[in-house]
Protein backbone atom coordinates (compact mmCIF):
# COMPACT_ATOMS: atom_id res chain seq x y z
CA UNK A 1 0.00 0.00 0.00
CA UNK A 2 1.12 3.65 -1.15
CA UNK A 3 2.25 5.77 2.04
CA UNK A 4 -0.34 8.59 2.53
CA UNK A 5 2.56 10.27 3.78
CA UNK A 6 6.64 10.92 3.41
CA UNK A 7 7.06 11.91 7.01
CA UNK A 8 4.72 11.73 10.30
CA UNK A 9 5.81 14.02 12.93
CA UNK A 10 4.20 13.33 16.20
CA UNK A 11 4.60 16.43 18.43
CA UNK A 12 4.79 19.83 17.93
CA UNK A 13 7.03 21.28 20.24
CA UNK A 14 10.53 22.62 19.21
CA UNK A 15 11.61 19.37 17.91
CA UNK A 16 8.80 18.40 16.11
CA UNK A 17 7.93 22.20 14.64
CA UNK A 18 11.79 22.23 13.93
CA UNK A 19 11.12 18.53 12.18
CA UNK A 20 8.01 19.24 10.30
CA UNK A 21 9.30 22.61 8.92
CA UNK A 22 12.35 21.40 7.71
CA UNK A 23 10.95 18.09 6.07
CA UNK A 24 8.60 20.45 4.23
CA UNK A 25 10.44 22.97 2.97
CA UNK A 26 12.66 20.05 1.88
CA UNK A 27 9.89 18.61 -0.48
CA UNK A 28 8.57 15.85 1.65
CA UNK A 29 5.25 15.57 2.29
CA UNK A 30 4.71 15.57 5.98
CA UNK A 31 1.88 15.70 8.37
CA UNK A 32 2.42 16.55 11.95
CA UNK A 33 -0.25 15.62 14.74
CA UNK A 34 -0.50 17.42 18.03
CA UNK A 35 -2.53 17.04 20.92
CA UNK A 36 -3.29 20.73 21.54
CA UNK A 37 -5.26 22.96 19.16
CA UNK A 38 -2.38 25.21 18.06
CA UNK A 39 1.47 25.03 17.75
CA UNK A 40 4.14 25.17 20.74
CA UNK A 41 4.66 21.90 23.11
CA UNK A 42 5.07 22.50 26.53
CA UNK A 43 7.51 25.23 26.26
CA UNK A 44 6.22 27.65 23.77
CA UNK A 45 2.34 26.84 24.83
CA UNK A 46 -0.08 29.20 23.59
CA UNK A 47 3.05 31.33 21.94
CA UNK A 48 0.61 32.46 18.87
CA UNK A 49 -1.63 33.91 20.85
CA UNK A 50 0.80 35.49 23.77
CA UNK A 51 3.04 37.15 21.83
CA UNK A 52 1.05 39.99 21.24
CA UNK A 53 0.17 40.10 25.28
CA UNK A 54 3.01 42.52 26.25
CA UNK A 55 2.45 42.03 30.04
CA UNK A 56 1.90 38.35 29.85
CA UNK A 57 5.23 38.69 27.81
CA UNK A 58 6.96 39.82 30.09
CA UNK A 59 6.62 37.85 32.70
CA UNK A 60 7.02 34.06 30.45
CA UNK A 61 10.17 36.06 29.38
CA UNK A 62 12.74 36.64 26.07
CA UNK A 63 13.39 32.60 26.00
CA UNK A 64 9.42 31.80 25.36
CA UNK A 65 8.86 34.13 22.33
CA UNK A 66 11.60 32.89 20.71
CA UNK A 67 8.69 30.00 19.96
CA UNK A 68 7.02 32.10 17.92
CA UNK A 69 9.60 32.63 14.91
CA UNK A 70 9.46 28.47 15.29
CA UNK A 71 5.60 28.41 14.69
CA UNK A 72 5.36 31.11 12.10
CA UNK A 73 8.14 28.80 10.27
CA UNK A 74 6.24 25.90 10.82
CA UNK A 75 2.88 27.74 9.10
CA UNK A 76 4.93 29.04 6.39
CA UNK A 77 6.43 25.37 5.49
CA UNK A 78 3.68 23.81 3.57
CA UNK A 79 3.30 20.87 5.79
CA UNK A 80 -0.23 19.76 6.72
CA UNK A 81 -1.12 20.58 10.66
CA UNK A 82 -3.59 18.14 12.55
CA UNK A 83 -3.96 19.69 15.87
CA UNK A 84 -6.43 18.30 18.57
CA UNK A 85 -5.36 14.86 17.90
CA UNK A 86 -4.32 12.47 19.86
CA UNK A 87 -2.04 9.58 18.87
CA UNK A 88 -3.14 6.38 20.28
CA UNK A 89 -1.94 3.50 18.22
CA UNK A 90 1.03 3.57 15.88
CA UNK A 91 1.61 0.00 14.07
CA UNK A 92 5.17 -1.03 12.48
CA UNK A 93 6.01 -0.01 9.60
CA UNK A 94 4.61 3.73 10.55
CA UNK A 95 0.71 3.40 9.97
CA UNK A 96 -0.14 5.99 12.80
CA UNK A 97 -3.78 5.88 14.87
CA UNK A 98 -4.90 9.01 15.54
CA UNK A 99 -8.25 10.49 16.72
CA UNK A 100 -9.49 14.39 15.72
CA UNK A 101 -12.83 15.74 17.06
CA UNK A 102 -14.18 11.96 17.68
CA UNK A 103 -12.64 10.92 14.36
CA UNK A 104 -10.59 8.33 14.08
CA UNK A 105 -7.55 8.03 11.05
CA UNK A 106 -5.20 6.18 9.69
CA UNK A 107 -2.05 7.49 8.48
CA UNK A 108 0.52 5.61 6.57
CA UNK A 109 4.12 7.03 6.16
CA UNK A 110 7.66 6.66 5.26
CA UNK A 111 9.33 7.43 8.01
CA UNK A 112 8.22 8.90 11.71
CA UNK A 113 9.59 11.44 14.01
CA UNK A 114 8.22 10.94 17.52
CA UNK A 115 8.89 14.35 19.25
CA UNK A 116 6.61 14.44 22.25
CA UNK A 117 8.93 16.13 24.91
CA UNK A 118 9.17 15.61 28.67
CA UNK A 119 7.03 14.72 31.45
CA UNK A 120 7.52 15.88 34.71
CA UNK A 121 9.03 13.50 37.36
CA UNK A 122 6.59 11.98 39.72
CA UNK A 123 6.71 12.95 43.50
CA UNK A 124 4.82 10.33 45.58
CA UNK A 125 5.08 12.17 48.79
CA UNK A 126 2.03 11.95 51.95
CA UNK A 127 -0.41 14.44 50.63
CA UNK A 128 0.58 14.71 46.97
CA UNK A 129 -2.99 13.21 46.07
CA UNK A 130 -5.04 16.22 47.82
CA UNK A 131 -6.78 19.03 45.91
CA UNK A 132 -4.95 22.18 46.25
CA UNK A 133 -1.73 19.84 44.82
CA UNK A 134 -0.54 20.35 41.71
CA UNK A 135 3.00 20.32 39.84
CA UNK A 136 4.57 23.33 38.91
CA UNK A 137 4.14 22.47 34.97
CA UNK A 138 0.35 22.68 35.49
CA UNK A 139 0.61 25.86 36.88
CA UNK A 140 2.81 27.41 34.52
CA UNK A 141 0.21 25.95 31.65
CA UNK A 142 -2.81 28.04 33.40
CA UNK A 143 -0.40 30.83 33.69
CA UNK A 144 0.16 30.21 29.80
CA UNK A 145 -2.79 29.42 28.42
CA UNK A 146 -5.35 31.61 30.50
CA UNK A 147 -2.74 34.24 32.18
CA UNK A 148 -3.89 32.47 35.35
CA UNK A 149 -1.74 33.85 38.31
CA UNK A 150 -2.00 31.60 42.01
CA UNK A 151 -3.56 33.49 44.59
CA UNK A 152 -3.57 33.05 48.33
CA UNK A 153 -0.68 31.40 50.37
CA UNK A 154 1.45 29.47 47.36
CA UNK A 155 4.54 26.72 48.03
CA UNK A 156 6.66 25.62 45.73
CA UNK A 157 8.14 22.61 46.35
CA UNK A 158 11.15 20.79 44.67
CA UNK A 159 13.99 21.88 42.30
CA UNK A 160 15.48 21.92 38.70
CA UNK A 161 15.41 24.89 36.32
CA UNK A 162 11.83 25.22 35.40
CA UNK A 163 11.00 25.06 39.36
CA UNK A 164 12.97 28.44 39.34
CA UNK A 165 11.87 29.54 36.51
CA UNK A 166 7.93 29.37 37.55
CA UNK A 167 9.11 30.66 40.76
CA UNK A 168 10.61 33.99 39.17
CA UNK A 169 7.52 34.32 37.21
CA UNK A 170 5.04 34.04 40.11
CA UNK A 171 7.46 36.71 41.41
CA UNK A 172 6.88 38.59 38.31
CA UNK A 173 3.34 38.22 38.45
CA UNK A 174 3.21 39.92 41.73
CA UNK A 175 2.23 36.68 43.86
CA UNK A 176 2.31 38.35 47.07
CA UNK A 177 2.72 34.89 49.22
CA UNK A 178 5.47 32.51 47.54
CA UNK A 179 7.73 30.47 49.50
CA UNK A 180 10.16 28.05 47.77
CA UNK A 181 11.40 25.02 49.23
CA UNK A 182 14.68 23.49 47.62
CA UNK A 183 14.93 19.97 47.88
CA UNK A 184 18.71 19.73 46.49
CA UNK A 185 20.72 18.37 48.56
CA UNK A 186 24.45 19.95 49.52
CA UNK A 187 25.99 16.64 48.93
CA UNK A 188 24.98 17.14 45.13
CA UNK A 189 27.26 19.79 45.07
CA UNK A 190 30.77 18.51 44.89
CA UNK A 191 29.64 15.67 41.69
CA UNK A 192 28.50 19.02 40.22
CA UNK A 193 31.73 21.45 40.18
CA UNK A 194 34.01 19.10 38.39
CA UNK A 195 31.35 19.67 35.19
CA UNK A 196 31.32 23.64 35.78
CA UNK A 197 34.42 24.91 33.78
CA UNK A 198 33.18 23.07 30.54
CA UNK A 199 29.60 24.56 31.48
CA UNK A 200 30.62 28.19 30.63
CA UNK A 201 31.76 27.44 27.24
CA UNK A 202 29.51 26.93 24.06
CA UNK A 203 26.31 28.51 24.96
CA UNK A 204 26.15 27.09 28.60
CA UNK A 205 27.38 30.54 30.13
CA UNK A 206 24.03 31.75 29.10
CA UNK A 207 22.43 29.17 30.98
CA UNK A 208 23.96 29.61 34.09
CA UNK A 209 23.52 33.57 34.18
CA UNK A 210 19.90 32.90 33.65
CA UNK A 211 19.90 30.79 36.57
CA UNK A 212 22.11 33.53 38.72
CA UNK A 213 19.35 36.02 37.52
CA UNK A 214 16.40 33.76 38.77
CA UNK A 215 17.97 33.33 42.35
CA UNK A 216 19.05 36.49 42.72
CA UNK A 217 15.60 38.02 41.89
CA UNK A 218 14.18 35.71 44.62
CA UNK A 219 16.54 36.54 46.95
CA UNK A 220 16.29 40.02 47.14
CA UNK A 221 12.48 40.37 46.47
CA UNK A 222 9.96 39.25 48.57
CA UNK A 223 10.05 35.53 48.40
CA UNK A 224 10.77 33.72 51.17
CA UNK A 225 13.03 30.04 49.99
CA UNK A 226 14.44 27.31 52.23
CA UNK A 227 17.33 25.22 50.84
CA UNK A 228 18.56 21.47 51.71
CA UNK A 229 14.74 20.91 52.55
CA UNK A 230 13.69 16.90 52.84
CA UNK A 231 10.94 14.70 54.47
CA UNK A 232 8.08 17.21 52.80
CA UNK A 233 4.78 15.98 53.93
CA UNK A 234 1.75 17.53 52.83
CA UNK A 235 -1.36 18.18 55.76
CA UNK A 236 -5.01 18.46 55.05
CA UNK A 237 -8.47 16.69 54.72
CA UNK A 238 -10.65 17.27 51.86
CA UNK A 239 -7.80 19.84 50.53
CA UNK A 240 -4.33 20.99 51.41
CA UNK A 241 -3.90 23.23 54.30
CA UNK A 242 0.12 22.68 55.38
CA UNK A 243 2.78 21.86 54.60
CA UNK A 244 5.71 20.20 56.68
CA UNK A 245 9.23 19.62 55.81
CA UNK A 246 13.01 19.40 57.97
CA UNK A 247 15.99 21.32 57.10
CA UNK A 248 18.70 19.10 58.54
CA UNK A 249 16.92 17.55 62.07
CA UNK A 250 14.63 20.95 62.35
CA UNK A 251 11.18 19.96 61.62
CA UNK A 252 9.02 23.04 59.87
CA UNK A 253 6.02 23.46 59.43
CA UNK A 254 4.09 26.20 57.19
CA UNK A 255 0.44 27.24 56.43
CA UNK A 256 -0.13 27.18 52.41
CA UNK A 257 -3.55 27.45 50.19
CA UNK A 258 -1.61 25.86 46.68
CA UNK A 259 1.24 23.79 46.37
CA UNK A 260 3.07 23.10 43.21
CA UNK A 261 5.51 20.17 43.61
CA UNK A 262 8.99 19.37 41.13
CA UNK A 263 11.63 17.38 40.91
CA UNK A 264 12.53 17.76 37.14
CA UNK A 265 11.40 15.62 33.79
CA UNK A 266 11.90 13.24 32.08
CA UNK A 267 10.84 11.72 28.57
CA UNK A 268 7.66 10.89 27.23
CA UNK A 269 7.98 6.67 27.27
CA UNK A 270 5.29 5.44 26.03
CA UNK A 271 5.06 5.52 22.33
CA UNK A 272 8.63 4.78 21.33
CA UNK A 273 8.36 1.22 24.04
CA UNK A 274 4.75 0.52 22.26
CA UNK A 275 6.79 0.46 19.44
CA UNK A 276 9.48 -1.83 21.08
CA UNK A 277 12.27 0.66 20.55
CA UNK A 278 14.97 -0.19 22.67
CA UNK A 279 16.26 2.14 25.81
CA UNK A 280 18.88 2.80 28.33
CA UNK A 281 18.89 3.97 31.89
CA UNK A 282 20.93 7.28 31.96
CA UNK A 283 22.31 7.46 35.14
CA UNK A 284 23.16 11.35 35.21
CA UNK A 285 19.31 12.26 34.43
CA UNK A 286 17.80 9.62 36.53
CA UNK A 287 15.81 8.28 34.05
CA UNK A 288 15.23 6.14 30.91
CA UNK A 289 15.84 7.00 27.12
CA UNK A 290 15.59 5.65 24.22
CA UNK A 291 18.76 4.35 22.40
CA UNK A 292 19.18 6.40 19.22
CA UNK A 293 22.14 7.44 16.97
CA UNK A 294 23.44 11.07 15.68
CA UNK A 295 20.46 11.40 13.50
CA UNK A 296 17.89 10.31 16.70
CA UNK A 297 17.18 7.47 14.47
CA UNK A 298 16.07 4.81 16.93
CA UNK A 299 17.03 1.33 16.98
CA UNK A 300 13.85 0.74 14.49
CA UNK A 301 14.18 1.49 10.47
CA UNK A 302 12.42 4.54 9.53
CA UNK A 303 11.62 5.53 13.73
CA UNK A 304 13.29 8.75 14.70
CA UNK A 305 13.22 10.32 18.32
CA UNK A 306 14.13 13.95 18.45
CA UNK A 307 14.26 16.51 21.51
CA UNK A 308 13.45 16.01 24.85
CA UNK A 309 11.56 12.41 23.96
CA UNK A 310 14.95 11.06 23.36
CA UNK A 311 16.70 12.51 26.47
CA UNK A 312 16.46 15.80 28.22
CA UNK A 313 18.47 18.74 26.30
CA UNK A 314 16.16 21.66 26.61
CA UNK A 315 13.67 23.73 24.09
CA UNK A 316 17.20 24.97 21.56
CA UNK A 317 19.24 21.41 21.28
CA UNK A 318 15.70 20.41 20.56
CA UNK A 319 15.14 22.14 17.78
CA UNK A 320 18.23 21.18 16.33
CA UNK A 321 17.58 17.66 16.67
CA UNK A 322 14.63 17.78 15.03
CA UNK A 323 16.27 19.54 12.49
CA UNK A 324 19.12 16.56 12.00
CA UNK A 325 15.97 14.00 12.03
CA UNK A 326 14.85 15.84 9.32
CA UNK A 327 17.86 15.90 7.15
CA UNK A 328 18.40 12.37 7.83
CA UNK A 329 14.93 11.89 6.65
CA UNK A 330 15.05 14.07 3.70
CA UNK A 331 18.79 12.13 2.62
CA UNK A 332 16.52 8.56 2.35
CA UNK A 333 14.32 9.98 0.20
CA UNK A 334 16.51 11.55 -1.97
CA UNK A 335 15.35 14.76 -1.59
CA UNK A 336 19.32 16.10 -0.66
CA UNK A 337 22.49 14.34 -1.66
CA UNK A 338 24.28 12.82 1.41
CA UNK A 339 26.82 15.24 0.66
CA UNK A 340 24.36 17.94 1.61
CA UNK A 341 22.84 16.36 4.38
CA UNK A 342 26.23 15.68 6.31
CA UNK A 343 27.63 19.29 5.67
CA UNK A 344 23.62 20.46 6.87
CA UNK A 345 24.37 18.15 10.04
CA UNK A 346 27.70 19.67 10.60
CA UNK A 347 26.41 23.19 11.65
CA UNK A 348 23.18 21.99 12.94
CA UNK A 349 25.29 19.63 15.10
CA UNK A 350 27.63 22.01 16.40
CA UNK A 351 25.21 24.52 17.18
CA UNK A 352 23.38 21.60 19.43
CA UNK A 353 26.10 21.15 21.33
CA UNK A 354 26.83 24.22 22.00
CA UNK A 355 23.15 24.49 23.85
CA UNK A 356 24.34 21.53 25.73
CA UNK A 357 27.61 22.59 27.58
CA UNK A 358 25.92 23.35 30.90
CA UNK A 359 23.58 20.15 31.31
CA UNK A 360 25.96 17.47 33.03
CA UNK A 361 26.68 20.27 36.07
CA UNK A 362 22.45 21.38 36.00
CA UNK A 363 21.97 17.47 36.00
CA UNK A 364 23.93 16.96 38.86
CA UNK A 365 23.43 19.89 40.73
CA UNK A 366 19.70 18.99 40.39
CA UNK A 367 19.69 15.49 40.58
CA UNK A 368 16.78 13.92 42.60
CA UNK A 369 17.01 12.96 45.88
CA UNK A 370 17.24 9.17 46.07
CA UNK A 371 14.67 8.99 48.82
CA UNK A 372 12.29 10.17 46.16
CA UNK A 373 11.13 6.54 45.61
CA UNK A 374 11.35 5.26 48.65
CA UNK A 375 8.35 7.02 50.42
CA UNK A 376 6.70 5.94 53.39
CA UNK A 377 4.08 2.90 53.49
CA UNK A 378 1.14 4.78 52.91
CA UNK A 379 2.00 7.04 50.43
CA UNK A 380 -0.35 6.22 46.99
CA UNK A 381 2.46 5.71 44.19
CA UNK A 382 0.30 4.58 42.10
CA UNK A 383 -2.86 7.39 41.77
CA UNK A 384 -5.49 5.16 39.22
CA UNK A 385 -5.39 2.39 40.63
CA UNK A 386 -4.84 3.61 44.20
CA UNK A 387 -2.21 1.63 45.24
CA UNK A 388 0.55 2.54 47.98
CA UNK A 389 4.28 2.19 48.57
CA UNK A 390 3.51 -0.10 51.19
CA UNK A 391 2.00 -2.98 49.07
CA UNK A 392 4.40 -2.71 46.24
CA UNK A 393 7.04 -3.33 48.93
CA UNK A 394 5.03 -6.49 49.84
CA UNK A 395 4.52 -7.52 46.55
CA UNK A 396 8.80 -7.28 46.20
CA UNK A 397 8.22 -9.78 49.55
CA UNK A 398 6.50 -12.12 47.16
CA UNK A 399 8.51 -12.15 45.02
CA UNK A 400 7.96 -9.16 42.39
CA UNK A 401 11.18 -8.22 40.37
CA UNK A 402 9.69 -6.04 38.00
CA UNK A 403 6.97 -3.07 36.88
CA UNK A 404 4.82 -5.88 34.39
CA UNK A 405 5.09 -8.19 37.13
CA UNK A 406 4.11 -5.81 39.71
CA UNK A 407 1.09 -4.72 37.18
CA UNK A 408 -0.25 -8.10 37.60
CA UNK A 409 0.14 -8.62 41.30
CA UNK A 410 -1.69 -4.94 42.35
CA UNK A 411 -2.95 -3.47 38.60
CA UNK A 412 -0.51 -0.78 38.82
CA UNK A 413 0.29 1.10 36.01
CA UNK A 414 -3.29 -0.43 34.57
CA UNK A 415 -5.19 2.94 35.23
CA UNK A 416 -6.28 5.72 32.24
CA UNK A 417 -2.94 7.08 32.79
CA UNK A 418 -1.33 3.91 31.70
CA UNK A 419 2.12 4.16 33.69
CA UNK A 420 2.81 7.42 32.94
CA UNK A 421 2.45 8.78 36.89
CA UNK A 422 3.79 5.56 38.28
CA UNK A 423 5.92 3.91 36.20
CA UNK A 424 9.05 5.83 37.05
CA UNK A 425 8.48 5.46 40.66
CA UNK A 426 7.75 1.89 40.92
CA UNK A 427 10.78 0.86 38.87
CA UNK A 428 12.75 3.16 41.80
CA UNK A 429 10.93 1.18 44.79
CA UNK A 430 11.25 -2.42 43.07
CA UNK A 431 15.16 -1.56 42.55
CA UNK A 432 15.83 -0.13 45.87
CA UNK A 433 13.78 -3.05 47.65
CA UNK A 434 15.55 -5.64 45.77
CA UNK A 435 19.50 -3.41 45.30
CA UNK A 436 19.06 -4.15 41.89
CA UNK A 437 20.02 -1.33 39.00
CA UNK A 438 16.74 0.53 37.51
CA UNK A 439 18.36 -1.10 34.16
CA UNK A 440 17.99 -4.65 35.60
CA UNK A 441 14.49 -3.90 36.82
CA UNK A 442 13.18 -2.22 33.64
CA UNK A 443 9.85 -0.82 33.26
CA UNK A 444 6.32 -1.70 32.42
CA UNK A 445 5.67 -3.45 29.11
CA UNK A 446 3.91 -0.81 27.62
CA UNK A 447 0.98 -1.83 24.84
CA UNK A 448 -1.14 0.20 22.67
CA UNK A 449 -3.67 2.22 22.63
CA UNK A 450 -1.14 4.45 24.45
CA UNK A 451 -4.20 6.30 25.38
CA UNK A 452 -7.88 5.82 26.16
CA UNK A 453 -9.88 5.45 23.27
CA UNK A 454 -13.82 4.81 23.09
CA UNK A 455 -15.36 0.88 22.04
CA UNK A 456 -17.57 2.70 19.67
CA UNK A 457 -14.30 4.77 18.57
CA UNK A 458 -12.40 1.33 17.85
CA UNK A 459 -15.60 -0.35 16.48
CA UNK A 460 -15.61 2.17 13.47
CA UNK A 461 -11.81 2.23 12.82
CA UNK A 462 -12.21 -1.59 12.04
CA UNK A 463 -14.41 -0.85 9.08
CA UNK A 464 -12.77 -0.78 5.96
CA UNK A 465 -13.98 2.39 4.88
CA UNK A 466 -13.12 4.50 8.05
CA UNK A 467 -9.85 3.49 8.65
CA UNK A 468 -8.15 6.01 6.24
CA UNK A 469 -8.22 9.74 7.08
CA UNK A 470 -10.99 9.32 9.39
CA UNK A 471 -13.21 8.18 6.85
Amino acid sequence: MTPDWDAVVIGAGPAGMAAAATLAEGGARTLLLDEQAEPGGQIYRAIERNRSNARLSAILGADYLRGAALAQRLRASGAQLRFSSTVWRVEPGAAVWSRTNDTVALDRTKALVIATGAMERPVPLAGWTLPGVMTVGALQILLKTGGLVPNGKLVLAGTGPLFYLFARQCHDAGVEHLTVLDTAQSRNIPAALPHLPRAFTGQGWRYLAKGAGLLAALTIGRTQLFRGVSEIAIEGEERATAIRFRIGRTPHRLACDLIGLHEGVIPQQQLPRSLGCSFDWNDAQSCFQPRRDAWGASTLPGIFIAGDAGGIVGAEASRHEGDAAALAILSELRRITPAERDARLHSVRRAHDAHLTARPFLDRLYRPSPDLVAPPDPVTICRCEAVCAGSLRQAVERGVLGPSQAKAFLRVGMGPCQGRLCGPSVTGLIARETDRSEAETGYYRVRDPIKPVTVGELARASLPNAARHGG
